[in-house]
């Protein structure tokens, strides 16, 4: 229809064991990488000197893409330390669920769903787990911005009219404790003044 090449490579791999050159990409294409709230769930210093998350912002640094957007979970439980780590998961799932609870009817299955399979999982993680079975290590956006900037990324100027909209429908159709806010490049998203999702443009 439409006429447009498409070619699809699955790698099964681990995200930092694979390499630039493995997505074979031609020095023509226009590259976006679009990453959004999964490097949480890679290993940090805390656990290996060879940090996963270092090696593959290298990668797609290496990539050199024209575009990379980085989408994070906003959080500070990634402590090494139980009781530091339980506090801070306690303040953050307890803005996810309080959303919940004034947002969704506590009978609906989507709402049940969300809490036991995805909010009520990680928790468990944070808490229950450690070392390299805890898989939940988010961190605070400021965080990933020293990361990216030490992997060798320009950090791009978020898009005024984008921002605009946003906040406009944010302010017309939700929740008047829904947040959308700017700092530093980056888009905040939160709830009841507690930043939970972040999102930033970069180029290489």
């Amino acid at each position: 229809m439409l006429n447009v090449p498409f070619e699809y490579r699955a790698i099964a791999a681990k995200w930092d064991t694979i390499q630039a050159e493995d997505l074979k990409i031609s020095s023509d294409e226009l590259l976006v990488v679009n990453c959004l709230y999964r490097m949480r769930n890679m290993m940090d210093e805390t656990v290996t000197d060879d940090s996963p998350r270092t090696r593959v912002l290298n990668t797609i640094n290496k990539m050199k893409p024209h575009l990379f957007i980085h989408g994070v979970v906003n959080g500070t439980y990634n402590a090494p330390f139980f009781v530091t780590r339980f506090k801070e998961a306690l303040f953050h799932f307890s803005s996810l669920f309080d959303m919940l609870e004034v947002n969704a009817s506590r009978t609906d299955e989507l709402r049940l769903l969300i809490e036991r399979d995805f909010f009520g999982r990680e928790a468990l993680n944070v808490i229950a787990c450690e070392g390299t079975e805890r898989i939940e290590r988010p961190e605070t956006y400021k965080q990933w911005q020293l990361r990216n900037l030490r992997a060798g990324f320009r950090q791009l100027p978020l898009n005024e009219e984008i921002m605009k909209r946003s906040r406009y429908k944010v302010n017309k159709s939700y929740h008047r404790d829904f947040l959308v806010d700017e700092d530093n490049k980056w888009m905040l998203q939160g709830w009841k003044g507690r930043i939970i999702f972040a999102l930033s443009a970069w180029t290489s």
